[in-house]
Formats: C-alpha cells, structure tokens, sequence
C-alpha cells in the first residue's frame, strides 16, 4: 500500500501563503479576496489530484496534510469558549472540505460576512466531492483563545497565532510542549472526520551541543528523548480511545534548515549535521543520544516508552 499527500499543512496558507501555497506576493499586499481565492484553488487541485491519483494508482491511499493545533479558552468564560469555537473554524475548514467534499455552512457566513464572493464553477464543486482517504497533519504545540482584546496576543513563533497556555511549559522558539494536545487532537480529528489518521510530523527544534562522550562526539539530549517519549505514549492513548492511526513519523530524522525560522541552529534532528547558520562547518554527521532510543521504539514497537 502507497500513501500519498497532496499538499503541506493547506490549512495555513491564510497565515504563510507563500510556503503553504507558493502565492508569490507578499502577504501584506493580499487582499483577503484573493487569500481565500488562493485557497479556493489550492483545495480544488487537492482534489482534482486525488481524482487523477485513484485513476492511476487505484491501490493508492491519498491524503491531504494540515496543521494542528488544539485549541483552550483561556478562562472557563462562554465567551472564551465561543473564541474556540471561532478559532477551531478557521483551522479545520481545510480538513472539512478535505474529507467532506463540501464547504461548510460556518465558513459560508465567515465569507458573507467579509463580502466575499468565491469564483466556484459547478465543475470544481464536482472535483471537491473526491474526499481523501486519511488525514496526514503535523503537531507541535497548542494554545489558548480568549474574547477579550487585551489578552489576545500571539505567541511567539505561532504562526497561526493564539494565545499562549499559562500552564504549559515552552521550547526555545517559544512553541507550547503539550503531549496531551497530540491526544486531544486525535479524538478530535477521528471523531469529526472518521478518517485514519497519520502524525507526519512531530518534534523539538532545540539548540543542541556537541559533546565527546567516552572517545564519541554526540549529542546528549535527553530533552528530546523526553518529548518524544511523552508525544508518542499519548499516540497509544488514543489508539485505546480507539482513534485509527497509521502512522508516525518525526521531524525529522537529520538537522536541516528550519522552514519556519531558516536556521540550523533550530536542530530537530536523531543526527547532528555540524553546519551552522552562517554556513560554515564541515557537514560531518554524529549520532545523538535520542538515535539508539528512537530505534529501539522502532524495533519494539513502542514497547521500550515509559509512561
């Protein structure tokens, strides 16, 4: 079985319409028109993609790709909660039309409400009804939503925005470590959906150190085994809560360049590339500590996590 994607986290091309749509304009010369045009096009060639895909690949398993991020009130007020409501819309409209193969009645009004007018032939209305097989995401973080203006500040690095979590402890880039989320949001999906679900990404950007340990360059980053660990025991929470998933993997196996911040620095890696932000560095690779831990995960299929 071959599991295939159509495009990367669709769901924030509103926030980066560059990377997540190659809309080759800067974002502040977009009119909201045609932000949503953009996307408009972007979930039609989804799933005119998934046609074409069926017709040639009939074994194939197609997805589409979005970006999670569970959502809190910041307060038990309604009003925080319906600042929820509002914000879940606004990420899961793409999952929506994904899966559904329809636009739903919330982001109909989103759009009366801005007085904007979608160019839709009955053509592409068609196309759209080829719904994907599964849903593929990322996670990383979660946040926290509330009514009221003078705490609705965006968090560092969120590039969907939100507010951050006060009971939640922050990588170095500022991204709220919630394993807990991943679970949350594994019901969430499962249960709107009833899709397979598969984690593609899921990780910790850190500033990691090359040490020497008995004669060994490496990496000691315990911090990274421990939010690996706690991610992926909450991946077979929801496996019991009897969510289907397909899948994991991190992001991401070797250090690259970060997409969200274009740094090494930002290292995700189970292997150290020693390169740095400038450039310099000779591109010699050494294992980290977390690349004998992740493969015994592997080799005993979870078995080896402590919850």
């Amino acid at each position: 079985m071959k599991y295939w994607l159509t495009f990367n986290e669709t769901n924030s091309l509103l926030h980066a319409p560059f990377m997540s749509g190659g809309v080759n304009t800067p974002k502040d010369e977009l009119s909201e028109q045609t932000l949503y045009q953009a996307m408009r096009h972007e979930l039609v060639a989804s799933a005119r993609a998934t046609r074409i895909a069926r017709e040639v690949a009939p074994a194939a398993q197609i997805g589409c790709m979005v970006l999670s991020m569970p959502v809190y009130p910041l307060t038990p007020s309604p009003a925080d909660a319906l600042a929820v409501l509002d914000f879940d819309h606004s990420n899961l409209v793409y999952g929506d039309v994904h899966t559904r193969g329809t636009y739903p009645g919330y982001f109909l009004r989103t759009l009366r409400e801005k007085g904007i007018e979608l160019e839709i032939t009955p053509e592409d209305r068609d196309d759209l009804k080829n719904t994907v097989d599964f849903v593929s995401f990322s996670y990383y973080m979660s946040v926290a939503a509330s009514a009221d203006p003078e705490k609705n500040v965006k968090g560092e690095g969120n590039i969907m925005g939100g507010i951050p979590n006060p009971t939640l402890e922050a990588s170095e880039w500022g991204w709220q470590i919630d394993p807990v989320g991943l679970r949350i949001v594994l019901n969430q999906f499962w249960h709107r959906w009833q899709k397979p679900l598969f984690i593609v990404e899921n990780g910790l950007g850190a500033k990691d150190q090359l040490v020497e340990v008995d004669g060994v360059k490496t990496v000691v980053d315990d911090y990274r085994i421990s939010y690996l660990n706690d991610h992926l025991v909450q991946v077979g929470e929801a496996i019991a809560d009897g969510v289907d998933v397909l899948g994991y993997t991190t992001w991401g196996c070797i250090d690259l360049v970060s997409a969200s911040t274009a740094q090494l620095s930002k290292r995700y890696g189970f292997i150290y590339v020693d390169r740095n932000d400038d450039g310099s560095g000779s591109l010699t690779r050494y294992k980290k500590k977390s690349f004998d831990w992740y493969a015994e995960v592997i080799c005993t299929n979870g078995g080896s996590l402590e919850a």
